[in-house]
């Protein structure tokens, strides 16, 4: 790798984690304004194209599932389930497992919920319940089980 290309690499590492961290910050935020919302969505997409410049499958899976988080977050259940099949694919087509997968079943499940499709959202927070028993790291496990249990709540 040249010292430019190295450069460039370094520049987009860095871009990719700072937006995927105000993504987040703005996520956990409760009372975003309309433009903070709008940055939520442009910071995640941002940060996805930056992965994708130098990233692996695991950088992309989870820069689609937290698109598509963003997405549900703010009731937009079309975004979501494109961004949470995306997900799901990645970590299919590469053998992506342990917490990755759970989170992508938890992304559909949580989709499908927000479209209103209470069968599918149960469907896939079984697979990710299934999925979240089989984590190896405790703190994960129930990390998990705690967010499929969220999108469960959305169901009654």
């Amino acid at each position: 790798m040249t010292d430019q290309s190295s450069d460039e690499a370094k520049l987009h590492r860095k871009l990719a984690v700072e937006l995927f961290n105000r993504a987040w910050d703005l996520l956990d935020k409760a009372d975003r304004t309309q433009e903070e919302a709008d940055e939520m969505i442009h910071a995640a997409h941002a940060s996805r194209y930056h992965w994708g410049q130098i990233g692996t499958p695991l950088e992309f899976e989870r820069g689609e599932w937290q698109i598509s988080r963003v997405y549900a977050t703010l009731g937009r259940a079309e975004p979501a389930l494109y961004h949470a099949q995306r997900c799901l694919q990645i970590c299919q087509d590469n053998g992506i497992a342990d917490f990755d997968i759970a989170f992508a079943y938890e992304a559909m499940a949580r989709g499908y919920a927000v479209a209103g499709d209470a069968g599918k959202s149960r469907k896939y927070l079984d697979l990710g319940n299934a999925a979240a028993e089989r984590i190896e790291d405790d703190g994960d496990k129930q990390y998990a089980l705690g967010e499929l249990k969220s999108v469960a709540a959305l169901l009654t």
